[in-house]
């Protein structure tokens, strides 16, 4: 699995590793990057949506090279799957294999129509390709490559050499004679240098010109060489006319070459073609989903809106009195003396119908005061939808009370609030300032077994606003 691209699913192709973890191909994460605004690591969403973080997005530059990795996959044991080729060997050298396989299939170059095994294209041209027909120079005839093996031409499996030599290099991208910033085709007039990769480039695009070049450097070497044979030895025209015919020979050879290049270069450009068109309805579909995506984002938020208001409804008091039930107060209390939780906020409720909106604040161990031996209860005047037409500041007398559950003692304490302060002016943000008991109830009397203020983990507050 860990030489699987977390993107393709393929074997990995120049690996990248994220900060994350994860490996891709090093062409997939260019894709995904350039693709998606602000990519985030599939595999990371796979593993768990909910521990996503910043080193979960995908960019170039955070990513490096995993040497290792490619060592390992370089040197993979693999075989061949092409049906009765039994070639096995390590990753690097598979590629190289591909080309060579000799039970691989292929189209024949001369456009015949036939597919044929490699190992049996020779057999195919000499035998059975209807297109393989070449013209005498010195007879005018069109004769079959076998024919014209037996007209005192160059045997026709040079060709097949040259041309398989051709097919491998060509493929490759590669010539064998190269220097360290030139063309490998510099040898025969071509004056391009560059680095590595600016010549990879421009050999697979100039092969038609490079082809031309060899036929000059052909007809050149027929000058020289018949300049040669003059003066070494008697020279005869039945010599000029056998190089005449071997350079015709070469010459049909780079024909045929440059056909194929073109016929190539035609199938480069259709598949080009239908990759633009793929990536085009990748990048549809892609919009449509992020479209559906947002569109169920929207709806989550609707929900959940929906869901709080009618837990408020639920629990919201329009007639000045309300009753807070709090459970799991063991644990609560324990959060505020950690400091984990400082203080509890009740639900909203109202002193009438259209009235102030307002809500309770208690510490379990105690505020200001207080602190770590009362339990502390307070009044927030909160924005509500009609403070406009309100009286203010707020001035009704707040009661609380501390239920005790076998109906014996309730805890009661109650103030009438200060005009002058902030706490109980009309609010400017979303509630005021907190106000009320910080000395509320004794910690140890909250907990004393004599009272059954705490109750299967439970109490219960009250408030009265008159």
């Amino acid at each position: 699995q860990k030489y699987l691209c977390s993107n393709c699913n393929n074997i990995l192709k120049k690996a990248l590793q994220t900060l994350c973890g994860h490996r891709y191909c090093s062409a997939c994460l260019t894709w995904i990057v350039r693709n998606n605004k602000n990519a985030i690591c599939q595999k990371c969403r796979e593993e768990d949506p909910n521990t996503l973080s910043e080193e979960s997005l995908l960019a170039e530059e955070r990513a490096f090279g995993d040497a290792a990795i490619n060592k390992e996959i370089s040197e993979l044991k693999v075989h061949c799957v092409t049906l009765g080729c039994s070639w096995s060997g390590i990753m690097k050298d598979f590629e190289e294999h591909q080309i060579l396989c000799e039970y691989a299939l292929i189209p024949c170059h001369t456009g015949c129509g036939h597919v044929v095994m490699r190992k049996k294209l020779a057999d195919h041209l000499e035998n059975g390709c209807v297109n393989n027909v070449m013209v005498c120079q010195q007879c005018q005839r069109s004769l079959s490559s076998t024919e014209y093996q037996g007209n005192g031409r160059i045997p026709f499996s040079w060709y097949l050499i040259i041309l398989s030599l051709f097919s491998f290099f060509s493929q490759n991208h590669s010539m064998p004679s190269a220097n360290k910033d030139g063309c490998r085709f510099s040898e025969v007039g071509c004056s391009f240098r560059g680095s590595k990769e600016k010549l990879k480039e421009h050999e697979k695009a100039a092969v038609g010109a490079h082809m031309l070049l060899l036929l000059q450097h052909m007809r050149q070497l027929k000058g020289d060489l018949c300049s040669a044979a003059k003066a070494a030895q008697g020279f005869t025209p039945q010599s000029e006319l056998n190089l005449e015919n071997k350079l015709h020979v070469f010459e049909n050879i780079v024909a045929v070459l440059n056909k194929e290049v073109e016929s190539s270069n035609m199938e480069i450009m259709a598949f080009r073609r239908q990759s633009e068109l793929d990536q085009n309805i990748i990048r549809g579909l892609e919009l449509k989903i992020a479209e559906l995506h947002r569109c169920l984002t929207q709806k989550d938020a609707g929900l959940s809106s929906l869901h709080k208001s009618l837990l408020f409804s639920e629990q919201a008091s329009y007639d000045g009195i309300f009753l807070w039930k709090i459970t799991d107060v063991g644990r609560k209390l324990q959060d505020s003396v950690t400091g984990r939780t400082v203080g509890l906020y009740s639900p909203a409720f109202y002193t009438a119908k259209y009235g102030y909106k307002v809500c309770l604040r208690v510490y379990l161990n105690g505020d200001g005061t207080g602190k770590g031996t009362h339990m502390s209860l307070f009044f927030v005047v909160m924005k509500g939808d009609y403070d406009a037409l309100l009286p203010w500041p707020f001035r009704h007398k707040v009661t609380f009370m501390l239920l005790d559950q076998n109906n014996r003692e309730h805890v009661i304490d109650a103030f009438r609030p200060d005009l002058t302060s902030a706490s109980f002016q009309r609010p400017v943000s979303d509630m005021n300032v907190a106000s009320g008991c910080p000395m509320f109830l004794p910690l140890a009397k909250l907990q004393s077994p004599k009272h059954a203020y705490v109750r299967e983990d439970t109490l219960f507050l009250k408030c009265i606003i008159e």
